[in-house]
């Protein structure tokens, strides 16, 4: 069989068909168990804002809950937002796979997918608050109660903040989206690149109706959990072969 033979039945192929240079194997491998702890983590910290839920409104409230519940709180937002670095390692192990298909698209996908997760890092919010607000709510306890209205007012532009949509949060989606188009050519099990697909569409739809329709952003929360959890066990069990076999070539690069 021909390497472009081979290539064709790859694509039409609904279950992983490429084989691996070795060395990648480790990549694939952290980029797997990176996805199945992203996922596991923010469990945890859907599980601690269930048992102890921080106001999403009012800053006097939220700087009074934090004060009170500073433990939970602090592990809550690490909880949502350190995990972000993991769907990056996860995007550049979809883009090695994926990339001798459509290396152009695979490499839009993974900036585009990574980059609002890794901006998390940077921006130390959540949907669910900042920790930014811990500074404030030990500011406002310790200040004379004339004086705990600054402290309150800088709380409800931190909230208002988080409470606007953002266009980062569209980024996600899309990428998942674009990443996903690129696996109906091949590599990947055909299931997951429609899950995919159906994942990036309506994570479009529910951020972009976020605080009209919250009933869709679960759905959408569901959605991608699936689908990272998927991706990971792809990753783990995508084949490897031996230096010595690489130059003989199971997947032919794409123009795009």
């Amino acid at each position: 069989m021909t390497d472009r033979q081979h290539f064709l039945t790859s694509r039409d192929n609904p279950t992983p068909a490429a084989a691996f240079d070795v060395s990648w194997r480790g990549l694939f491998l952290a980029a797997g168990i990176a996805a199945f702890l992203f996922v596991g983590l923010l469990i945890a910290a859907l599980i601690i804002d269930f048992i102890t839920p921080p106001p999403v409104h009012g800053g006097t409230a939220t700087l009074e809950f934090i004060a009170a519940n500073k433990g939970p709180y602090i592990a809550e937002q690490l909880l949502w937002i350190l995990p972000g670095i993991l769907p990056v390692v996860v995007f550049v192990a979809l883009y090695v796979a994926l990339g001798p298909l459509s290396r152009s698209w695979a490499l839009l996908a993974t900036i585009v997918g990574a980059l609002p997760w890794a901006l998390l890092l940077a921006v130390p919010v959540s949907s669910r608050g900042s920790l930014s607000l811990i500074y404030l709510s030990d500011r406002y306890m310790g200040a004379a109660p004339g004086e705990r209205s600054v402290f309150a007012t800088a709380a409800e532009a931190i909230i208002a903040e988080n409470n606007t949509p953002a266009i980062a949060g569209l980024l996600s989606p899309l990428g998942i989206l674009l990443i996903s188009l690129v696996m109906l050519k091949g590599v990947f099990p055909r299931v997951l690149a429609w899950l995919g697909i159906l994942t990036g569409a309506f994570g479009l739809l529910s951020e972009a109706l976020r605080f009209v329709a919250p009933e869709f952003y679960w759905v959408y929360g569901i959605l991608l959990w699936a689908w990272f959890i998927t991706v990971g066990v792809s990753l783990i069990r995508l084949p490897s072969k031996t230096p010595e076999q690489a130059g003989n070539g199971t997947v032919r690069e794409g123009t795009s």
